[in-house]
């Protein structure tokens, strides 16, 4: 029976050969690793992971797709909102000090998506996702750029990011109206040590009014907590890079 995408999970299949054979390259799964998927739908990417890792730890929260994944004889199926999901758990499941997380993720919440898993990434050693090309050139920003900004600094803070493979809407059925791209995440092995709520917060104020100079936003947040230190506060947000933010945080924590 032919599954009909649901508009309210977001669901756009991968159905180009040639493009999944260059996900599946990107990602080089090797026989026994720990590894998740997430949003695995019809399978198009779990089948060739699988056959390549012998075995594969699913998350799908349609249960008409969960159902059948499970009479796959290879996949663990984790039948969840992936927001819910602690993968810290996960790999304690799978006996595995980290584990590896890949996915075609639903666009309409992937930025939350990549959010929740930062708040695991201690348990994962790499991450390969398909998205909307848009939130990944935000996601590998760089400065004095238009596509700079919270989500390129949150980022950028904990992982090393490579954009590795462009998608087009074709390749999907229903054709998303949107251009794909798949992103490569490499969690630092020593990163700063701060709080990440505070870079959060102090990001979040300082992108606020990104048009502006920092003196209206982040110079009121700055000296109502009572910062005696220096920080620019004639410049945009924009203009600010990421180890500044992060050093501020580090300051302030």
């Amino acid at each position: 029976m032919k599954h009909i995408p649901r508009k309210r999970f977001g669901q756009h299949f991968l159905s180009d050969g040639g493009i999944i054979d260059a996900i599946v390259r990107a990602i080089a799964p090797l026989p026994g690793q720990p590894m998740v998927e997430i949003g695995p739908g019809l399978a198009a990417l779990t089948q060739p992971l699988v056959e390549r890792l012998g075995r594969l730890t699913v998350i799908e929260l349609d249960r008409d797709l969960a159902a059948r994944l499970r009479r796959h004889g290879q996949l663990d199926v984790i039948e969840s909102d992936v927001l819910k999901v602690d993968f810290a758990q996960v790999a304690q499941a799978l006996n595995a000090p980290k584990i590896r997380v890949v996915g075609n993720l639903p666009y309409n919440i992937s930025t939350p998506i990549l959010f929740h898993l930062l708040g695991h990434v201690d348990a994962i050693e790499d991450q390969h996702f398909m998205l909307q090309k848009e939130v990944i050139d935000r996601m590998v920003a760089q400065p004095a750029t238009a596509a700079y900004g919270r989500l390129s600094v949150m980022l950028q803070w904990r992982y090393a990011m490579e954009d590795v493979l462009f998608v087009p809407p074709e390749s999907f059925d229903p054709p998303p109206r949107v251009d794909s791209a798949v992103v490569r995440m490499q969690p630092f092995a020593a990163p700063a040590a701060l709080s990440v709520p505070l870079l959060s917060e102090l990001v979040q104020v300082a992108f606020s009014q990104r048009r502006k100079l920092l003196r209206h936003s982040l110079g009121r947040w700055l000296e109502a907590r009572g910062y005696a230190g220096y920080f620019d506060t004639q410049r945009r947000a924009e203009e600010v890079a990421v180890a500044d933010f992060v050093a501020l945080a580090q300051e302030l924590g």
